[in-house]
């Protein structure tokens, strides 16, 4: 099969691209499975960093096994983090952005407009104002504190209300006439029409909230409730030689969310080619 003349150039510079993002996770499995240290500081930044000399799962034997460190529980507060959030997040601001799409209010279009200003308020500037408010509330490390900022999220609800907003009149009116009420309507047509965005949304969400840093370690002060992020942070502190060890721990952070994405990519592209179109 030939590639067009005009295709050429664009296929290339995906090519490069795509070498781009996979070179260094490539570098990163490498050094992981290599158990000899001395072997990884002399190939480090070297084209033998992309070779594998040794394949081996002692370090990630010694990671998940750990006895200071505990990567199961920190595995299982990040997934429980994560999913609560998302779960909550999807359910609310679906709600949010129904009643601001399809609903009566006469301030549905200032209170959208409110919400959209809020993505040019940095977030770093709403952590201290948070952090004091979770400490006169008493819930600083639990898991709550990690949980319930991230439930409203005003790209969330945009993404909800872009699609609802472009739901047909004569489907909403079709479905009043059987005598769905407002909720309804919104469960049992609005919802199951919007699984595309829903995908779109999960990984977006996922992404962010898995791989969040800055609030969990303001919020968070021992392994009982620390998720993945911030005890990669005190690994890293506390094994600055075992190069190993550390990438060990970044890939088994990483698989999680690369199969998470590879479950609902075809929804998720699904979502961007339409958004494409429609745009």
């Amino acid at each position: 099969m030939r590639i067009p003349r005009d295709a050429i150039l664009p296929s290339l510079f995906a090519l490069v691209l795509a070498l781009g993002v996979l070179l260094p996770l490539l570098m990163m499995v490498t050094i992981s499975l290599n158990p000899n240290e001395q072997d990884i500081m002399v190939s480090m930044g070297s084209i033998r960093s992309f070779i594998p000399q040794v394949f081996s799962l002692q370090n990630y034997i010694e990671v998940w096994t750990d006895p200071v460190h505990p990567f199961g529980r920190y595995l299982a507060n990040t997934a429980l983090i994560t999913f609560s959030t998302l779960i909550l997040s999807i359910l609310f601001n679906s709600m949010a952005a129904f009643v601001l799409a399809q609903g009566t209010l006469a301030i549905r279009k200032p209170v959208m407009i409110l919400i959209l200003a809020t993505l040019a308020v940095p977030g770093e500037s709403l952590v201290l104002p948070q952090l004091m408010m979770a400490g006169w509330l008493g819930q600083i490390d639990s898991y709550q504190v990690q949980i319930v900022p991230g439930v409203a999220n005003a790209m969330s609800i945009f993404l909800f209300y872009q699609f609802f907003s472009r739901l047909p009149k004569e489907l909403i009116e079709a479905a009043r006439i059987d005598g769905f009420s407002f909720f309804q309507i919104y469960r049992h047509v609005a919802m199951p029409l919007s699984k595309p965005v829903i995908s779109a949304i999960a990984v977006l969400q996922f992404l962010e909230i898995w791989n969040a840093y800055l609030w969990p370690v303001m919020v968070t002060r021992g392994p009982e409730y620390r998720p993945l992020s911030v005890a990669m942070s005190a690994y890293f502190g506390t094994n600055q030689a075992a190069w190993g060890n550390i990438m060990a721990f970044a890939v088994s952070m990483a698989v999680p969310v690369i199969l998470f994405f590879l479950i609902l990519q075809r929804q998720f592209i699904a979502s961007v080619m339409s958004s494409g179109v429609k745009g």
